[in-house]
């Protein structure tokens, strides 16, 4: 997907919440600040420089953006901090360079802060040129870090191994309850599992899987985020004992028209919505910073993804599923044994 960082604004989120693509892109271009409490600061002269523009356009930006810019590093300095700064410059070159002796507040850029204006600044060559770096470095440091995987990037969540096999033995609920309990022939099992995926993430299986631009042999729920099935569980196992009780009451199997009808009346229930919210927010989310999808049915759900979940899927504490298994033996044999 051809992203323009000047439009859009949860893509400049996404790549400033990630540490780990802040950290090369910062060796990358080795720009040439202050460190000043343990970060390496830009004042507005400095910036000005680096992009090749006057200190009026930087400011005009300042005037346009002041909630994302101050979000992402951008602070003004007083009193005693605007002091130990001033030493702090006097440390590396010797002088107050481009800080006036009377100056009483001072704005500061940190880097995150830096290429935050990069991905705004449309006067500046260098800026596009280095939004392009940014791109590029972004992308193939995900890529990195899950090996090229993202397609299977939910399998690095810690939490996804619990999801998924609680969701199996959901799963089995669900197709069970339509096998003893829906007059309808094997059709039943994907028209009805497209129905709980539609009502939760208006797409189809064939849908989710263009999206996601998934092989013949990929399964689909071994791509969804732990959230995504934990509420599929829900409302398989939620609507298996709906199809039973119904079953029990009328002492035959339901006609389509009946289980549509049982299905319409399940998925209004109100206490669904907090999760199904979450859900799609997620993959809506995660599917478009982490493996560059975009599920348009639910766009209106588009958020950033925090640093706290690039940590989640690209830390040091995410692994790939096969040591997940490994260390997950004792789980799946409480859960196997419960069959």
């Amino acid at each position: 997907m051809n992203k323009i960082l000047t439009n859009s604004k949860i893509d400049r989120q996404n790549i400033l919440n990630n540490p780990f693509a802040i950290e090369e892109i910062q060796k990358a271009t080795g720009f040439n600040g202050i460190v000043f409490e343990e970060e390496i600061k830009f004042t507005i002269p400095q910036i000005a420089t680096i992009f090749e523009t006057d200190e009026r356009t930087i400011k005009r930006y300042l005037e346009k953006y002041p909630e994302e810019l101050s979000k992402n590093g951008y602070f003004v300095l007083r009193g005693k901090r605007l002091k130990e700064f001033k030493l702090a410059i006097k440390s590396k070159y010797g002088r107050d360079i481009n800080v006036p002796t009377k100056t009483t507040i001072l704005g500061v850029f940190n880097f995150r802060a830096l290429l935050n204006l990069a991905m705004l600044l449309i006067e500046s060559e260098k800026a596009k040129v280095l939004r392009g770096i940014i791109l590029d470095i972004a992308i193939d440091t995900i890529n990195k870090r899950t090996g090229g995987k993202t397609k299977y990037i939910n399998q690095r969540d810690e939490d996804f191994i619990l999801s998924y096999f609680q969701n199996e033995d959901y799963r089995k609920e669900f197709t069970n309850a339509l096998r003893d309990f829906v007059e309808m022939g094997n059709a039943k099992y994907a028209i009805y599992t497209n129905k709980i995926y539609k009502s939760i993430f208006r797409e189809n299986a064939n849908e989710y899987r263009q999206i996601l631009k998934l092989e013949s042999q990929d399964k689909t729920r071994d791509t969804m985020y732990s959230e995504v099935l934990d509420i599929i569980s829900s409302y398989e196992f939620g609507f298996s004992q709906i199809l039973k009780d119904d079953f029990i009451k009328k002492e035959r199997k339901l006609f389509p028209i009946e289980v549509d009808s049982l299905f319409k009346k399940f998925e209004s229930q109100p206490l669904y919505k907090p999760l199904i919210d979450k859900a799609r927010m997620k993959m809506a989310s995660f599917d478009l910073a982490f493996r560059d999808a975009l599920h348009l049915n639910i766009k209106e759900y588009l958020g950033a993804v925090s640093a706290k979940d690039f940590e989640r899927f690209l830390g040091e504490k995410s692994k790939e599923l096969a040591d997940r298994l490994e260390e997950a033996k004792d789980t799946f044999k409480r859960l196997k044994d419960r069959d």
